[in-house]
């Protein structure tokens, strides 16, 4: 049976920025389950050229859209210093929300986050989208199967070429930076194959001497029983984005970990005992899952890693990871 306007979730949208553009708001304006109804943006042009693009009411400034009775739920595309704020007000206001990444680098306000959006029976998604591709639910398989083994380390990369001088990742001001740009991803792979508890044992950040920002870095967490993480990121740097997990038997490669195109077929590599398997999987796109799970959570509680104690634990491996690199 095909979605109806009834059964919709009425979607607002808290800032435009780029990634809300190309990749966020042509899936929430295309997928059946959700109704883009308004637009916010403290530019009036902004907010016009995206509802004229993708639909919905170009709306001035984010507490309007947050005060519209027919909004349901909000998508927060806006910069690291600012998320957690309108997060926050968004769920006072009983919105469910679905942010970008970082939600936050503070555990104890992610934990705050988390508890507000139960209270209010809301759901809280950050939007790291690459859980939702099956690729990694292949990894999931193969290490439950014993293919590699008892496992022995983990080491993720995501690394991007340099971007224009004006862009949020050079602001400081905005909590700018690789870490808080690209460095969440090679945490939360250790998140997701590690389990909680990680603890970081080493960080290195590289500061810019002219924007304060962090450009690259690298970290080295240990789970309590001993299996280590070795993690990098940078923002100017070629492009990387992959995971290995290396065992007692063999190895498994996820080439594109991260960014993967809607019509790209991914491939995982398994090596043991000198073989060499190509496991392919099917195109998908990952953005549209994420907004199918949203809705399955909001609807019926479905079970997802965007959400629930992975905020508090993602958070928590980041703040870990500034306080070990002291750079403030």
């Amino acid at each position: 049976m095909g979605e109806t306007a009834v059964d919709r979730v009425r979607m607002g949208v808290l800032g435009c920025a780029d990634i809300a553009w190309r990749r966020m708001l042509p899936v929430l304006a295309a997928h059946p389950a959700v109704e883009l109804v308004a637009v916010g943006s403290r530019d009036g042009a902004k907010a016009a050229a995206f509802a004229e693009r993708f639909g919905g009411e170009p709306v001035a400034g984010y507490d309007t859209v947050l005060g519209r009775p027919d909004v349901d739920a909000v998508y927060v595309p806006l910069p690291p210093a600012l998320t957690a704020d309108w997060t926050r007000r968004a769920l006072q206001a009983d919105k469910h929300v679905l942010c970008e990444k970082p939600l936050t680098g503070s555990a104890r306000q992610a934990s705050e986050l988390r508890d507000l959006a139960r209270a209010r029976g809301r759901a809280l998604f950050e939007n790291y989208m690459f859980l939702c591709h099956p690729q990694h639910q292949l990894v999931d398989d193969l290490l439950a199967a014993g293919r590699i083994g008892r496992l022995r380390s983990l080491s993720a990369e995501f690394t991007i070429p340099a971007k224009p001088a004006d862009d949020i990742r050079h602001r400081r001001d905005l909590d700018g930076g690789a870490l808080t740009g690209v460095g969440g991803y090679p945490l939360r792979t250790a998140l997701r194959h590690l389990g909680p508890g990680l603890e970081v044992v080493g960080a290195f950040l590289r500061a810019d001497p002219h924007t304060g920002v962090d450009t690259g870095g690298a970290a080295l967490l240990r789970t309590p029983d001993g299996v280590p993480a070795q993690l990098g990121f940078g923002v100017e740097h070629a492009y990387s984005c992959r995971y290995e997990l290396t065992g007692s038997l063999g190895r498994i490669t996820v080439p594109r970990a991260y960014t993967p195109p809607a019509d790209h077929t991914a491939v995982v590599h398994l090596e043991r005992g000198g073989a060499h398997e190509e496991l392919t999987v099917p195109p998908h796109d990952q953005f549209r899952s994420v907004v199918t799970a949203f809705v399955a959570h909001i609807r019926s509680g479905a079970p997802s890693p965007l959400t629930g104690g992975a905020l508090v634990e993602q958070a928590r491996l980041v703040e870990g990871v500034r306080a070990v690199a002291r750079l403030p």
